[in-house]
């Protein structure tokens, strides 16, 4: 369990096949910041770029961790083969922290693409086209998982392709997240709300509850 609070930026520093073939996964080492793994230890979870993950090996001298994931995994996130690539690290979730975003589960929901990422103001406009799938669960004020980061819902429009939510970032979540990279084309990980998906699954249900015997 994670809150879209990224506690740190990582660099991909390589990949490695876990197979000769188009079955077999990639293992990914990660270069962490400095201290980043002192409190980490072997299976432990890691979210990249809003993807959960295991933590297979540490290598606490150069700062590295290595996770494995499965071809069903990259086939459906963005931004986790690519050598060099800058993503956003969250560790798990302690019963004791402070819930600063929202509840986010680490299993994206979508790859959703970035139409526009300009700057207002002191601030950034970012717009995100989602799958015609998930476009009910987005709502104007509700919660989404951008790559990992809890962002609120500034617009809703919904589209014959899609739906298109808004989001402003301020300057700390730019400086602070990948999403400062995002351009217009770029693919993006999305989670919904965790709230919404069992709002809509109570909605959709055809039985009432029944006492229990």
């Amino acid at each position: 369990m994670f809150t879209g609070i990224i506690t740190g930026v990582g660099r991909i520093a390589a990949l490695d096949d876990l197979g000769s073939s188009s079955d077999h996964g990639k293992r990914l080492h990660i270069e962490a910041p400095p201290g980043y793994l002192d409190d980490v230890g072997l299976g432990d979870s890691i979210a990249l770029n809003g993807a959960c993950m295991t933590v297979t090996a540490i290598d606490l001298p150069r700062t590295r961790f290595n996770v494995d994931i499965s071809v069903e995994s990259l086939a459906r996130t963005s931004g986790l083969a690519e050598a060099g690539r800058r993503i956003n690290l969250e560790k798990a979730l302690r019963a004791s922290d402070r819930l600063g975003g929202h509840i986010v589960s680490g299993h994206v929901d979508g790859i959703g693409r970035v139409t526009r990422f300009e700057r207002v103001g002191e601030s950034w406009e970012l717009c995100v086209l989602s799958p015609q799938a998930l476009a009910r669960f987005f709502a104007y004020k509700g919660s989404v998982a951008v790559n990992g980061v809890s962002l609120t819902v500034n617009r809703v429009n919904d589209r014959d392709d899609g739906c298109e939510f808004s989001i402003n970032l301020i300057p700390h979540t730019v400086e602070h997240t990948t999403l400062g990279d995002l351009q217009a084309g770029c693919h993006v990980n999305l989670e919904i709300d965790t709230v919404a998906r069992y709002v809509e699954r109570m909605l959709g249900a055809s039985q009432p509850l029944k006492d229990n015997p």
